[in-house]
């Protein structure tokens, strides 16, 4: 990557009248083009060194300590570097990307904090920002959002330090993911556990870059580099149900246990749309026409159409085409003891790393069930049932084939079909050789 030269100088004849001098730095990008970029740092210009472009150590303390200044210059030095190879891969000009960027730097942001305290402040911008995106995501993501600031905080609380915008440096990151791996304490635990599974700390990480980035957008805070601010994921273990499981649980007798009821006829709603919570739990009767649900989605804001079954149907009409509403707190709860009910008890052992150690768990499968399990098994039995994957993912919002994939696990699913199928066509091993 080409690189141009960034030197600090001191300009002469520039002495304020408390005698000192602004410590520049200037970015050489051509002979017209030399910006100077105002570091805050402001000495005597007879305590700069010319030659080494360093301060004097005989610096009177009352500027300030030589090294601290030393290491300011140096940390602005390297975020005009980062923010010129920011402007060279975006394919922008690198002295335009400076000008707007740089001057939005420490004693910029603290002036600006002494005018208005909540303007600059990382938890008021949170606030803004999630407000910002009320209108564009679900509820469980905002959910999520709210969680990246408690996060946040209670970092802040255990390091000690408070947390402004100058904090997110690479440091930071890698303090702020050994925290949250090792010694965040979760809420709501009857048992102290300390540590989050690692696709949790993969979550807090996005939606930080993402709410970071959009406040750069605004020219609200100066650019930080996030190159190095990693996403973290585990392959996660989720069961899927299969058709035969899924009828058990539609056919029970609910009737005398409302709650239930409910809950089961909404499951099998989504078994059979593959919709997610937040759709299938508040279709309304203006989305019902022809046979046909036409939902806006409200995680991607996607509009669908989905053909309905007669028994999808069926539990529509039992409700006036307009489900009950039910929190998904309640929905979790209540939809284990019914797939308990169906007898759908077979042990399933799951792992997953918190910190770095892996645990193990055993348990029925009706006490993995979730509100997330229907569409899990929409995804899974549509594909298992040879519908092309394309329109599977045209309901589930599945971006990429390789996405979907994943998601059900569909490479190890089909391989172990075609093993199956050979089995089959092969003689008995009991009757070889």
């Amino acid at each position: 990557m080409r690189r141009h030269p960034l030197t600090l100088i001191v300009k002469k004849g520039k002495v304020r009248k408390d005698g000192t001098s602004i410590v520049f730095l200037q970015y050489c990008y051509s002979d017209k083009q030399r910006p100077l970029l105002d570091t805050g740092v402001a000495i005597p210009p007879a305590y700069w060194n010319k030659k080494s472009r360093k301060i004097s150590d005989s610096l009177p303390a009352e500027y300030g300590n030589v090294e601290a200044l030393e290491t300011i210059l140096t940390t602005k030095l390297r975020k005009a570097e980062d923010m010129i190879n920011e402007a060279l891969k975006r394919k922008v000009s690198p002295v335009e990307f400076l000008k707007i960027n740089f001057p939005l730097a420490d004693n910029w942001l603290l002036s600006q904090l002494k005018e208005n305290k909540d303007e600059l402040n990382v938890y008021s911008q949170f606030d803004n920002y999630k407000e910002e995106r009320r209108t564009e995501v679900s509820k469980a993501t905002l959910n999520v959002i709210g969680m990246v600031k408690h996060h946040l905080k209670s970092f802040e609380k255990y390091s000690g330090k408070a947390i402004t915008f100058d904090s997110f440096d690479f440091d930071f990151y890698r303090e702020f993911v050994k925290f949250l791996t090792y010694d965040y304490v979760l809420l709501t635990r009857k048992e102290i556990t300390k540590g989050l599974r690692v696709n949790s700390i993969g979550k807090t990480i996005k939606w930080l870059k993402a709410f970071l980035r959009n406040r750069m957008a605004k020219k609200i805070i100066p650019y930080i580099d996030l190159t190095l601010y990693l996403g973290m994921e585990e392959d996660t273990d989720a069961i899927y149900l299969n058709w035969k499981e899924i009828s058990a649980i539609y056919r029970l007798d609910l009737s005398s246990t409302p709650e239930m009821e409910h809950v089961r006829d909404e499951f099998i709603l989504g078994c059979l749309t593959g919709f997610r919570f937040s759709d299938y739990s508040e279709v309304a009767p203006e989305e019902i026409r022809d046979g046909m649900l036409f939902v806006k989605q409200q995680k991607t804001t996607d509009r669908v159409v989905v053909p309905l079954r007669p028994e999808a149907l069926a539990i529509l009409r039992k409700y006036n085409m307009q489900m009950p509403p039910v929190n998904n707190v309640n929905f979790n709860c209540w939809i284990k003891e019914v797939a308990k009910l169906a007898e759908i008890n077979e042990p399933i052992k799951f792992s997953y790393k918190r910190g770095n150690v892996i645990i193990e768990e055993i348990r029925p499968k009706y006490a993995w069930v979730t509100s997330h399990t229907c569409r899990r098994s929409f995804c899974t039995n549509e594909f298992l049932d040879g519908t092309p994957i394309t329109l599977i993912m045209a309901i589930s919002g599945h971006k990429t084939e390789k996405a979907f994939r994943k998601y059900i696990k569909a490479d190890a699913l089909e391989k172990a079909l075609m093993i199956q199928k050979i089995w089959k066509d092969r003689p008995s091993w009991q009757r070889a050789g």
